[in-house]
């Protein structure tokens, strides 16, 4: 006589519990490492909280500060409302291999005491060697899409990837942010403007 060995309704909710469980902690553990590298991530940004630094080391500013009304508007992106800031890009950077601690673009929100820091991203162009969308700290980069026109030519066919280092009502690695403002103050200048004295004739 053979025996048929069968898992009775316990067992079955208990192998379903020892799985669900073992996702979880995988899930907490990509998690936990995730935080992190963002941890890093924005310790390794403290000098470009003053923008200065950030031109010297080649992040050129777009100057336009970004803001998304959540109008939804065909052939284009689809954002949730908020501003994406003013963008300072190193453009030598674009195109090079990804690098979690180097974003390509720093975001900067103008306030009445200057420049402050608060968002990054990554970009990567559409090219016949890009064969699906890129991924960062288990995000997977929106797009493709066009270069955001004035700013950006529209050629510029791209994946980005946003994170932001303050709080986003939209989530952290949303494109926009609603708590960031495009009206706070003007673009700073370095230093006040001098008048021209003629020279000798």
């Amino acid at each position: 006589m053979t025996r048929t060995a069968t898992l009775g309704r316990c067992g079955v909710l208990a192998l379903t519990g020892i799985a669900t469980l073992c996702l979880g902690l995988a899930a907490a553990r990509a998690e936990d490492a995730n935080k992190a590298d963002i941890d890093a991530l924005k310790k390794s940004l403290a000098k470009y909280e003053d923008y200065t630094a950030a031109v010297r080391d080649l992040y050129l500013s777009t100057v336009g500060c970004v803001y998304y009304s959540g109008e939804k508007i065909a052939g284009s992106m689809d954002y949730p409302k908020g501003a994406m800031g003013i963008h300072f890009v190193n453009v030598p950077s674009v195109g090079q291999k990804l690098d979690p601690m180097k974003p390509n673009v720093l975001i900067y929100e103008p306030t009445k005491k200057g420049l402050k820091l608060v968002g990054v991203e990554w970009l990567v162009p559409l090219t016949p060697d890009v064969k699906a969308p890129p991924k960062l700290f288990g995000q997977t980069f929106m797009g493709p899409m066009e270069g955001h026109y004035p700013l950006i030519p529209r050629e510029f066919v791209h994946y980005d990837l946003h994170a932001w280092l303050n709080d986003n009502p939209n989530g952290m690695f949303s494109p926009t942010n609603p708590k960031v403002k495009c009206n706070k103050a003007e673009f700073p200048m370095l230093e006040k403007p001098t008048k021209m004295m003629p020279g000798p004739m």
